[in-house]
């Protein structure tokens, strides 16, 4: 088998693999059918470029979005890979070249949409063009159990029939055990070689505060990091304008994306943010997949996302460069409910349950008292066993601890009672009502004001009644129907701690915060890369300005990690140039001679600085 390190550094300009890298390509480069699962920014591309730059015929890459193509053949070319795509973006002529330079075998990769793949005439032209292997990328849409199925994905088992000796590789960076196997059958893999890599990412910070008018604690947020860029979720299309309209008004270069859009404008805000001519992009859930820009620095969910996949999918759009970045989630009962009644239309049952189950588990995640990534990686079966992780809002700044023995006892003795007195049980809403002394008209039919529990909890609010009941049901000492109703009972362990008075420390809720905004940055970060912020700052003007010239996005010249560490290192030559990761040998000859000038142009007016090692 070839050795793969000089080619990675000749065309990559990388010295050495992310973990899993070398395994997966050569698994693949070996002729086995290959599972990778790793997570945003970790390199899943390069698990199939370097294996169709080494091997010989084509690489075809099943693609679901025609923007990801573009940017992964305008990248692959600036490194000096012969790469191309075929989709509907293009006129015919252009169609016919690329066609013309199929058959001369003029290209190792080629990306395709999976509509494009299956249909009738163009398999038997794969067969013509000397195809040795294909990859699928975003390979959970296979699977109905994943966030975002795409039956079109299940035709391509077809090309498996059509070309039997071919290797596979399928990627994904979102894959639960359950949809993992669901890929695996569905693909028809063949004793398959499966990589599963970490789902933590250690650059990223996770948040979640209360949402309080989400629109200025956006703003806040985007005010208080003037150079970084980032992607703003948001539930509705009207919600996506509405804040792109805040954003713009409070002077920060924002665009909205959504469905609605005319395809033309949708384009044209997308390319805006990956050109970084727009700072920030608010959207739907229709913006993102395939995304690949590096310096995206921050991910605020302004709405709750439907399911902890779609959560982890979102925010590791953030920091794919490995550079720190942050997430965050601004969380409200109210968009629980609007998502229930939402759910209420939808009228297959499995698929109803299916959605409140979903939303259910991410409620759980906003609402959990633990670290961040022990929840988040604990939804992918992976065990967090570190007592800190230094970079969530539970870690960074933990929640008080409270002995609410008696509170408890008097939640859990109301919903007893409540059973006791109707022989049926009911929701959470109904016993903080009861407990607070309510006189609605169903409360009073139902002779509820007569129980002993009746107006215990006066000195409490109702809501604080439904989050102490919402803590509980994640204890195990309540639990929940999975019905329209949700009503609620008391557990085994719940009547256990009735009778034996055991004591229960529950955390204090979230807080909103006082400013409407989510706190600063840390100033030591996981991927943090010290360097001459103004040489940075100098070199990133030059970057944008070649980028403009050649039509491509800056991140296609070189990252912001590579930048950061030329103005770390300060490299004087192309020997020392070519030292820094993320230059090969083609950046080198395209770009080095400019970037070398800037850097020895700002030595000559400023003193070098020194940093710790990288």
């Amino acid at each position: 088998m070839p050795v793969l390190e000089p080619k990675l550094k000749e065309v990559f300009g990388y010295d050495t693999f992310r973990p899993h890298q070398r395994e997966i390509a050569e698994s693949f480069l070996a002729g086995r059918d290959t599972l990778a699962v790793l997570p945003t920014g970790a390199g899943k591309s390069l698990c199939y470029q370097l294996p169709a730059v080494v091997r010989d015929g084509l690489t075809v890459v099943i693609s679901p979005l025609i923007a990801l193509m573009k940017d992964q053949v305008d990248q692959m070319t600036a490194s000096g890979v012969p790469a191309t795509f075929l989709n509907s973006s293009l006129d015919g002529t252009e169609a016919r070249r690329r066609f013309a330079g199929l058959h001369r075998g003029e290209y190792r990769l080629l990306y395709l949409a999976p509509e494009r793949l299956m249909l009738p005439e163009f398999l038997p032209r794969l067969g013509e063009w000397g195809v040795s292997a294909l990859a699928v990328d975003e390979a959970h849409c296979i699977s109905e159990w994943g966030h975002d199925f795409r039956p079109e994905y299940r035709r391509l088992r077809e090309v498996r029939e059509a070309f039997p000796g071919l290797p596979l590789l399928a990627l994904t960076a979102t894959a639960t055990p359950r949809v993992r196997e669901d890929i695996l059958q569905q693909l028809e893999l063949r004793e398959p070689a499966v990589f599963v890599a970490s789902f933590n990412r250690p650059n990223l910070t996770y948040r979640v505060v209360p949402k309080s008018k989400a629109a200025d604690q956006v703003v806040k947020f985007v005010r208080e990091r003037p150079d970084d860029a980032g992607i703003v979720y948001c539930q509705s299309r009207r919600a996506a304008e509405a804040m792109a309209a805040a954003l713009s008004k409070d002077g920060v270069q924002a665009v909205p994306y959504h469905a609605g859009l005319e395809a033309d404008e949708r384009s044209r805000h997308q390319e805006a943010f990956l050109r970084d001519e727009a700072r920030v992009v608010c959207a739907t859930i229709a913006f993102g997949m395939g995304i690949n820009k590096p310096n995206v620095r921050f991910v605020i969910h302004a709405d709750l996302p439907k399911n902890v996949e779609s959560y982890y999918q979102e925010t590791g759009r953030a920091g794919r460069d490995g550079l720190p970045s942050e997430c965050l989630l601004l969380y409200s009962r109210g968009d629980v409910v609007k998502y229930l009644r939402f759910f209420e239309d939808i009228e297959d049952v499995q698929a109803r349950n299916e959605a409140r189950a979903q939303l259910e588990k991410m409620t759980h995640f906003a609402e959990d008292e633990r670290c961040r990534r022990v929840a988040l990686l604990g939804y992918f079966g992976e065990e967090w066993t570190e007592d800190n992780c230094g970079a969530c809002d539970q870690c960074l700044a933990p929640r008080e601890k409270w002995d609410a023995t008696t509170d408890v006892q008097k939640l859990l003795s109301c919903v007893l009672r409540l059973r006791q007195k109707s022989g049926f049980s009911t929701g959470l809403n109904h016993a903080a009502e009861v407990l607070t002394g309510g006189k609605s008209e169903k409360l009073l039919r139902w002779g509820h004001d007569t129980v002993s529990t009746y107006g215990l909890g006066r000195d409490q609010p109702r809501t604080y009644w439904v989050d102490l009941g919402r803590q509980i049901l994640r204890l195990g000492l309540l639990e929940a129907t999975e019905d329209k109703f949700a009503t609620v009972s008391v557990t085994e362990r719940g009547m256990q701690i009735l009778r034996e008075r055991l004591p229960v420390h529950l955390t204090r809720p979230m807080a909103a915060p006082k400013t409407g905004g989510a706190g600063r940055r840390r100033p030591s970060r996981a991927g943090e890369i010290a360097c001459d912020e103004g040489l940075f700052n100098v070199l990133r003007k030059l970057r944008a300005e070649l980028a403009k010239a050649r039509n491509v996005p800056p991140y296609v010249v070189f990252s912001d990690a590579t930048l950061r560490h030329m103005a770390h290192d300060y490299p004087g030559d192309e020997a020392a140039l070519l030292q820094i990761p993320g230059v090969g040998e083609r950046k080198l000859s395209d770009f080095g001679d400019v970037f070398l000038a800037a850097i020895g142009g700002w030595l000559q007016a400023n003193p070098k600085r020194g940093f710790k090692s990288v």
